[in-house]
């Protein structure tokens, strides 16, 4: 009989992550793939993305709609109210065996706590990071307590799991999804990108995204205005737009996006590039810049620079090539400046990744395929103190 796998996937970037996994599992004997669709990739707002899951070769077998059309606390709070529902009825239908879970969204968090009830095991994905600048922290370690096989990017993060109570043989470490995308996928050259997103590179380019911060003191929409500022005074540099999340105020930084391309034919903006475009674009851009975690985790191991803006990812372990810079306009400036100095470049292509090397993909198919799932939803809190030391 076969294990039933059921991966819940809600964003463009979410999903760029899962792809290869989704893939193994799809390819592996005793193994029967589900997979759900919620969140941002239901929203014709945000490109319509689940389609994207479909062109790759999956079915989908749910779809949880929940996404209100408003971004304001409230909004958010309701939408996580509406996945509960959603993800309890879906559950119910399709009987998973284990849940795959990725990352500190809050349709994921709604997705653990509805299978929490239900009583169906979840294998969580990149937990035990850190990001100080957003409730996506909390969400994160709320979910590893929710589930029952922890898979890291890290061994700082494998720490800080087991710091959070989980038991040492239950988390494995296996690296950063990210990397296998690049090594798996054969990315567009200059000019069948420059054909896709009908734009041209410039002399100079860089690929910008930028995010709601939901925990710091000055406002999304007030360190938009700095980073569209610095940008602003690039007369030579192309600059190619992601559209920011589904958090509370992405829909304010949206719009000042859109306006700031309307009056600079230097810059385009994508509601969705795709996971292939994305890292297409990454390839041929001088640098990515905002506080996206693809800056940090996969930026690396493409051999480019990142200037990453404030605390929405502070926390995070970093490459030699990642530029932290305060949401200021002369630091962001200052930033960018770097990312072109000679010595900055040369050391570009040697840069270690402490995501790791890729293969995090097949390891996790691994183990989901025998790892025992009987008696796994009773937990017990494995206490430091008690053992002496992490390890």
């Amino acid at each position: 009989m076969s294990r039933k796998i059921c991966v819940v996937t809600g964003t463009r970037a979410e999903f760029g992550l899962l792809r290869w996994l989704m893939q193994e599992v799809q390819a592996t004997p005793g193994l029967e793939l589900q997979v759900l669709a919620t969140g941002m990739h239901l929203s014709p707002e945000f490109g319509l993305t689940y389609r994207e899951i479909e062109q790759a070769g999956f079915t989908l077998d749910a779809k949880v709609e929940m996404l209100l059309s408003a971004d304001t606390s409230t909004a958010v709070t309701k939408s996580m109210g509406l996945g509960l529902i959603g993800f309890a009825d879906a559950y119910a239908r399709l009987a998973p065996d284990l849940i795959v879970l990725l990352g500190d969204r809050f349709e994921i968090f709604a997705a653990a706590a509805a299978a929490l009830i239900a009583g169906i095991p979840v294998a969580h994905l990149h937990g035990g990071e850190t990001t100080e600048g957003a409730f996506d922290e909390a969400l994160r370690h709320s979910i590893t307590k929710m589930a029952h096989l922890h898979f890291v990017a890290a061994e700082d993060y494998r720490r800080r799991v087991i710091q959070l109570g989980e038991q040492p043989e239950r988390v494995f470490l296996v690296g950063g999804l990210g990397i296998d995308a690049i090594q798996r996928l054969t990315l567009l050259e200059r000019d069948a990108l420059e054909a896709s997103l009908d734009f041209k590179l410039g002399p100079r380019n860089l690929l910008v995204t930028f995010h709601p911060v939901t925990l710091e003191g000055q406002s999304s929409a007030q360190q938009m205005a700095e980073l569209l500022a610095a940008l602003g005074q690039l007369k030579d540099t192309h600059l190619i737009f992601t559209m920011p999340n589904a958090d509370t105020g992405g829909r304010e930084l949206a719009a000042m996006v859109d306006a700031f391309v309307a009056t600079h034919p230097n810059a385009r903006v994508y509601a969705s590039l795709g996971q292939l475009r994305y890292l297409s674009c990454m390839k041929l851009v001088d640098g990515v810049v905002g506080n996206s975690s693809s800056g940090l985790a996969e930026a690396p191991s493409m051999g480019i620079g990142t200037v990453n803006i404030g605390d929405r990812q502070k926390g995070r372990l970093q490459a030699a090539s990642v530029i932290d810079c305060p949401p200021e306009r002369e630091a962001i400036s200052g930033a960018i400046q770097r990312l072109y100095v000679p010595d900055f470049r040369a050391a570009l292509p040697t840069t270690s990744n402490p995501y790791g090397d890729g293969g995090a993909s097949t390891k996790i198919v691994q183990i989901i395929k025998d790892h025992p799932l009987v008696g796994i939803l009773k937990k017990s809190f494995y206490d430091l103190a008690a053992n002496s030391k992490t390890p």
